[in-house]
């Protein structure tokens, strides 16, 4: 089997890299910032969308508010990166919040902040991908009409790609989001220079459509709420953020150094990106509307089903480009491409976190090792299942998918932040260096407004986007909580009960006797050599086991055994109902039971075969008797195999029989040659 799935897993993943090679698999700058700041990057390809959505349903009159909103998420990001820089200083072993709040708060805080984490990372996946179906859609039909295959035929291509390495996966990432960079800049730019300079006017294709307006004449709470749910639908900009604390291990030395001057790029990068997106949709007349085929009207009439609303990056981009333009193009293809790349920045934070929790004993212990390129396979596979299950279940429709987003995200960066201000507190009762607790006290402030700020906003995105999907997110984080709480009890559980005690124990007193029992089926080469192993053993007695399932069988068993006069004494068990493995589990609990302070070694022959589909012909009973005797106390289990003429041992075996010479026999000649003259010799 192993042959078998080889050559394709070298073909898609690559070969193998030896562990001394993990350094070499440790970032830069310029490749961390695509890697882990992708996510964030690209979001400013929907968050401002999602703001204008939201917006719309007072009408375009509540267009005007959408600056004031950007200039909340812009505090907002820039709290939250200051914050995270203090968080990359203090705790630069890559556990990020999780370690922060497991530190400062306690584990069940830590705990929290892990199952927020995972759910944020799955979504994470989930939106980016299929916000770059949607956009891909907008130019090719075929994917929008099958975006939920798409969207998972992606998912299978960037877990591939993740699967090769970090370091591979950083560099195949890079070009693209550094071209969607670029693009959007230069969009800025020339759209500034024509609207500011030039006084040219730019029109968004949905420039002349006017909005039916849901709820018209808003005011006073109901206003500000709606203001709220629009500031809460921004902060999609911020997803992502926490992503390089928790992958500072994988940056070159200084670790903390390089990290911290990252999250300040990206964060001066989103910025502008947003507030300059957020800028031309408004000078460009962008309409967007939560129900286009309704609630969007062209000449006084709903554009209908048929209708596909493009997102705002797009509509400006053919507004200041034009449509069809050579960099309209670009930008288009490059958004797409690097909202599918804006899920690396999952996949590079949930693998490591998953191998963080499993060696604290939260997860499988799976979790924590590298795969063949030195990257958390595991978690890769883990995370890409959990997400393709989310994208079909929603179909690939981002709108409903990001009202799951970001629920997870201020959660952790809430107990993060909450977590930091106590580990200021901590070292400044013990600090007596003053320019030291200068440097303390205003890491404390920082991370002190961070934590209000984050948890203001926490708030506001419960209340407004409770009942449109982010209770989902809640159950999940619950459903994370429990799952891991469980997996620590039962290893810890384990531990304590497979711990060697200090003193002699029962478990350690040697067995009064030992009952072996060879299994027999019939009499051939492997029974043979079971037998003659377990005589070896000189156990205090032996005793051979047969279930009669057909009497015929049975009879020619006996008669064979009286003829060959093996020394071991027959037991045949009936079994009416013909079951194999029940009679031999009966037989060996009676044996317990009559002696509980006997051992009882079962010997199980079993064929070794060289072909992976020569496993399903064989050895099938051995392996459910061997399932069954694993779960019953005082009994061992030795499988006693036999290599059939396709497995390579047995052909390595006839190899060197073959090539074998006995001594002197250079002299005489080889032995196939002594036997034809010995022959000849005789006639």
């Amino acid at each position: 089997m192993s042959k078998l799935t080889d050559l394709p897993k070298r073909i898609l993943i690559g070969r193998a890299l030896h562990s001394s090679k993990l350094g070499e698999t440790l970032l830069p700058k310029r490749i961390a910032l695509p890697v882990f700041a992708s996510d964030p990057l690209s979001s400013v390809a929907y968050a401002p969308g999602e703001v204008l959505l939201v917006l719309s349903a007072a009408g375009v009159s509540a267009y005007h508010f959408s600056p004031w909103i950007a200039v909340a998420v812009v505090v907002l990001m820039f709290t939250v990166v200051a914050s995270y820089r203090q968080n990359v200083h203090a705790y630069p072993s890559g556990g990020g919040d999780y370690e922060v709040a497991n530190v400062n708060l306690g584990p069940k805080a830590g705990l929290t902040v892990a199952s927020a984490l995972l759910v944020d990372y799955v979504l994470t996946v989930a939106v980016s991908i299929s916000s770059g179906i949607e956009n891909l859609g907008s130019a090719i039909p075929f994917v929008i009409e099958h975006k939920t295959a798409c969207a998972v035929g992606v998912i299978v291509l960037l877990t591939l790609m993740n699967l090769r390495g970090v370091k591979e996966s950083g560099k195949l990432f890079a070009i693209p989001t550094y071209v969607f960079v670029g693009g959007v800049f230069i969009m800025i730019a020339w759209g500034a220079i024509r609207g500011f300079f030039m006084d040219e006017t730019m029109k968004a294709p949905t420039a002349d459509f006017t909005i039916h307006a849901e709820h018209q004449g808003l005011a006073g709470i109901a206003l500000v709420f709606l203001l709220l749910r629009a500031f809460s639908s921004g902060c999609a900009a911020l997803t992502g953020v926490e992503a390089i604390s928790n992958g500072v291990p994988a940056f070159r030395k200084p670790k903390s150094k390089n990290a911290a001057t990252t999250l300040a790029l990206m964060g001066a990068l989103a910025v502008t990106m947003f507030c300059g997106i957020i800028g031309l949709a408004m000078a460009t007349n962008v309409r967007m509307a939560e129900n286009p085929a309704t609630d969007l009207l062209k000449n006084g009439t709903p554009v209908g089903e048929d209708y596909t609303q493009n997102p705002v990056i797009s509509q400006v981009a053919e507004a200041v480009f034009g449509s069809g333009s050579f960099l309209f193009i670009i930008l288009a293809a490059s958004t797409a491409l690097v909202l599918f790349l804006a899920a690396n920045t999952a996949y590079n934070g949930f693998p490591l976190l998953g191998s963080i929790l499993a060696q604290d004993r939260y997860l499988p212990r799976q979790l924590h090792t590298r795969g063949d390129r030195l990257a958390f396979s595991n978690g890769i596979v883990l995370l890409a299942g959990a997400a393709a299950v989310l994208v079909y279940i929603y179909g690939a429709d981002s709108t409903k998918l990001i009202q799951l987003y970001i629920v997870g995200v201020f959660v952790s960066f809430t107990l993060s932040q909450t977590g930091m201000v106590r580990h200021w507190n901590r070292h400044l009762r013990t600090e007596t260096d003053p320019a030291k607790r200068r440097h303390m006290v205003r890491s404390r402030a920082i991370n002190m407004f961070g934590a209000f700020l984050t948890g203001l906003v926490l708030v506001v995105v419960l209340l407004t986007k409770f009942t449109h999907g982010a209770w989902v997110a809640l159950l999940g984080m619950v459903i994370f909580y429990a799952t891991m709480t469980a997996i620590r009890k039962h290893y810890d559980r384990v531990s304590e009960e497979i711990a060697a005690d200090e003193g002699p124990g029962d478990d350690t007193v040697r067995p009064s006797r030992v009952h072996s029992i060879v299994l027999v089926s019939k009499i051939h080469k492997p029974t043979l050599r079971a037998l003659a192993y377990a005589k070896l053993m000189r156990s205090d007695t032996l005793e051979a086991l047969s279930i009669s399932v057909d009497p015929a069988e049975t009879k020619a068993l006996r008669e064979e055994w009286q003829r060959r006069s093996i020394d071991v004494p027959l037991k045949i068990l009936d079994s009416p109902y013909r079951e194999i493995t029940r009679p031999v589990i009966d037989y060996v609990k009676s044996l317990r039971k009559e002696s509980p302070r006997d051992v009882v070694s079962v010997y199980i022959p079993e064929y070794v075969v060289g072909h992976w589909y020569e496993h399903l012909l064989h050895n099938q009973s051995a392996l459910r008797l061997k399932g069954r005797l694993l779960f019953t106390p005082g009994v061992m289990v030795t499988s006693v195999p036999w290599q059939l003429d396709s497995s390579e041992a047995a052909k390595l075996r006839a190899r060197k029989r073959a090539e074998w010479n006995a001594p002197g026999s250079v002299r005489r000649g080889p032995v196939g040659e002594q036997k034809k003259e010995k022959a000849s010799t005789k006639k």
